[in-house]
């Protein structure tokens, strides 16, 4: 749901927006030089672009979203996300809110319906920037996307946003290969079991 209050939110506000936001991005856990990278490449975007939550930002935005394992850490949920045909962790658009971990909590209840969620990993876990391609008018454009790790029970029936997902599964981890994942997915995936004991 789009934050239209924020395009017209005092100079301030924003700012403060922005600060929240950096102070999220220092917590982050960072492996190697890509992520060192990467997490400049966002900071850089944030002190840049006022509008770095808004999806009104053409050149990009950031996006919130979460890895889900069950309490076993045995499985991940995954979407089959329908405009992109791709399967990926849920997650979106920030629209405004500086909450990051509450963009990717609310974004796994819109797409899979599940509300009871851990925060395994205090901080993000994870940072990325994807090209999202040209739809509807909107032109290409890249996603500043913060993770995070959760938890959720693994039992509970999935159920999926019809306009956004085509299914949401649990997949063992053991088993993502078979999926062929991009490498945005299958390298926080991979640092699952060490983060998760």
């Amino acid at each position: 749901m789009m934050n239209l209050a924020m395009e017209d939110a005092p100079r301030s506000t924003l700012e403060d927006h922005r600060r929240k936001v950096l102070d999220l991005l220092a917590t982050a856990r960072l492996f190697d030089d890509r992520d060192r990278r990467t997490l400049r490449a966002i900071e850089d975007f944030v002190h840049t672009h006022p509008d770095c939550l808004l999806r009104s930002n053409l050149a990009g935005h950031l996006t919130g979203s979460a890895f889900v394992v069950d309490r076993d850490r045995k499985r991940l949920l995954l979407i089959h996300h329908k405009s992109l045909d791709r399967w990926l962790q849920p997650g979106g658009h920030a629209d405004g809110d500086p909450d990051l971990a509450a963009v990717a909590r609310r974004e796994v209840l819109e797409e899979t319906g599940l509300g009871d969620l851990e925060l395994l990993v205090p901080g993000p876990f994870d940072l990325d920037i994807h090209t999202i391609p040209e739809k509807r008018g909107v032109p290409a454009h890249l996603h500043y996307d913060v993770r995070f790790l959760l938890a959720a029970e693994g039992s509970l029936t999935l159920r999926r946003a019809e306009r956004e997902v085509n299914e949401a599964v649990w997949v063992p981890l053991k088993g993502l290969a078979e999926l062929r994942l991009d490498a945005s997915v299958l390298r926080p995936a991979g640092r699952i079991a060490s983060l998760v004991r």
